[in-house]
């Protein structure tokens, strides 16, 4: 059957889309404990570095799920690698919700974490890997927006079963996407640079053919096939100094993502918000509620940004605008008496600056700047080392705010900002409107040790 040209344009967007379902779960799973640890917590009769646990133990999860996910996902293609993941997340989400032990409760956890782990890379993996050049941004980022919707969801459900502290519905809940993603994910095709890889020329010209129009199927295609002949890379290639500067700013972005603090505002925001004066559990949900709305509507810009205005400009100011509103939120909880409304704005002035820039550019990034024939192995290691940073922020903060105090802690954080800025500033590219082929060819410049 003829694929007429604005079916073309469509497809690539409708395909983003239901993969982009996975980033949702993503979201949700890691954020619905910021409104149930809240009960969990009282439920189990948790001490403060349990607490730490029962919310890290999903972080934990998602580490070796992403240190493997590339492997599994160069082996057994990206397609299939998601629809395991559909139905992991929607199994462990049940065994969560019927948890009557806490060790239960941190093995479903843990489980949960694994899918979103391997979620984190092969989905924006996937997506740029079937996406033309010029909208490969905004199709990416469409995964980070069904993150931040994720989010927003998980803190809306929250405060809808916030009355009745009913915190098993709120893990329970994540099936329903679960199955959505199973189902539309049959309809797929597999990656074309995957089939590309695995020497299947025929059938990664058609799906090429199926997403793009003629001629830019037919470039794409002649530049696929001779990157894939140029470079018959395996794992330990990465590492040599060829690769060196891409590895470098993936495992670097990664680290500074995390250490910069976002997650503990998503993760602890309810208890965070009780320190600045919420005073009840529903009042400090239905804040999360805000700010994950806010999150929503921030990545929706950046979504149209990340192709006009391009990734390094993004995150540059991106960064600039998280330290400043560390450094204010640090000293607002350094005053005698912490206003609930500043800490709100800065909350959301802080995590609005993340949505623009470095949020959603690690991830469109680190699916652009890698060779074809291991990339979603590359991308593990950068998705590896920001849950990583992920766990060990989030298992310390709570811990970190006991002994430096809330103000110390945020000044920490956005000092680190600073860093990440000079880090951002010597080693990011710009990747815009250049084809995955055209990106690791533009590596072929540096002198090789191979």
């Amino acid at each position: 059957m003829r694929i007429t040209p604005r079916e073309k344009r469509i497809r690539p967007l409708l395909i983003a889309m239901i993969a982009a379902v996975g980033g949702l779960l993503f979201g949700y799973d890691t954020s619905v404990i910021s409104g149930a640890i809240l009960f969990v917590r009282q439920h189990f009769q948790l001490t403060t570095m349990q607490t730490e646990v029962a919310v890290s133990i999903v972080l934990a999860g998602a580490l070796v799920g992403a240190a493997v996910g590339g492997y599994l996902g160069d082996r057994y293609g990206r397609r299939t690698m998601q629809i395991l993941n559909a139905i992991i997340f929607g199994v462990f989400a049940v065994v969560t919700g019927l948890a009557n032990s806490l060790p239960l409760f941190l093995v479903a956890r843990f489980f949960v974490g694994f899918a979103v782990g391997i979620t984190s890379m092969i989905t924006p993996l996937y997506i740029a890997e079937i996406s033309p050049a010029h909208i490969r941004g905004a199709l990416v980022t469409l995964n980070q927006m069904a993150i931040s919707v994720g989010i927003a969801v998980a803190y809306y459900v929250a405060y809808l079963f916030a009355a009745s502290g009913n915190w098993r519905a709120m893990f329970i809940s994540a099936v329903a996407p679960s199955f959505i993603l199973l189902i539309a994910l049959i309809f797929l095709p597999e990656s074309p640079r995957w089939l590309a890889a695995q020497g299947r020329f025929d059938a990664a010209r058609e799906v090429l053919a199926r997403v793009l129009e003629k001629k830019e199927a037919e470039r794409t295609y002649e530049e696929l096939v001779q990157i894939v002949h140029a470079d018959r890379l395996v794992f330990r290639d990465l590492f040599v100094r060829r690769f060196r500067k891409p590895l470098a700013i993936g495992i670097g972005l990664a680290i500074f993502q995390q250490l910069t603090g976002v997650n503990t505002i998503v993760y602890y925001t309810p208890i965070i918000m009780q320190k600045a004066g919420f005073k009840t559990a529903s009042s400090a949900i239905l804040a999360t509620v805000l700010i994950g709305s806010l999150i929503v509507v921030f990545n929706v810009v950046a979504l149209f940004l990340l192709d006009r205005v391009g990734r390094r400009p993004l995150l540059l100011a991106s960064i600039s605008a998280m330290g400043l509103t560390l450094l204010h939120l640090g000293y607002s909880f350094g005053t005698t008496e912490v206003s609930r409304v500043i800490v709100l704005v800065d909350f959301l002035a802080y995590l609005a600056a993340f949505c623009l820039g470095l949020g959603p550019v690690f991830w469109l990034l680190i699916s652009e700047i890698y060779p074809t024939t291991i990339r979603a192995q590359a991308m593990s290691v950068a998705s590896s080392v920001i849950w990583a940073g992920d766990l060990l922020v989030t298992i310390t903060f709570l811990s970190l705010m006991e002994a430096l105090g809330a103000r110390d802690s945020f000044w920490l954080y956005g000092a680190l900002c600073g860093l990440a800025l000079l880090f951002a500033l010597h080693m990011v590219p710009e990747t815009k409107d250049r084809t995955l082929e055209q990106i690791e060819a533009s590596w072929s410049t540096l002198p090789r040790d191979r």
